[in-house]
């Protein structure tokens, strides 16, 4: 369990990467920090415009890969 909020910064690496190796069809930093993501083409937006809310966001995406890779792997 964290004891610290997640940083800007942690967000941003974090969808960063996610968004590099394909996890993310599309991540769009906006204004004042927040990020506009979408899983795949079709897939709702969201607006992840909290750090916790993001992290929360990114949490549950690697949930899914893992799920997804202990199906396949």
């Amino acid at each position: 369990m964290r004891t610290t909020p997640p940083t800007t910064d942690e967000i941003d690496a974090w969808i960063t990467v996610l968004h590099a190796h394909g996890h993310l069809h599309a991540a769009v930093l906006g204004p004042e920090g927040t990020w506009t993501v979408r899983r795949t083409p079709t897939s709702t937006p969201h607006t992840l415009h909290h750090p916790v809310l993001a992290l929360d966001y990114i949490a549950q995406t690697l949930r899914d890969i893992r799920q997804v890779l202990g199906r396949t792997g």
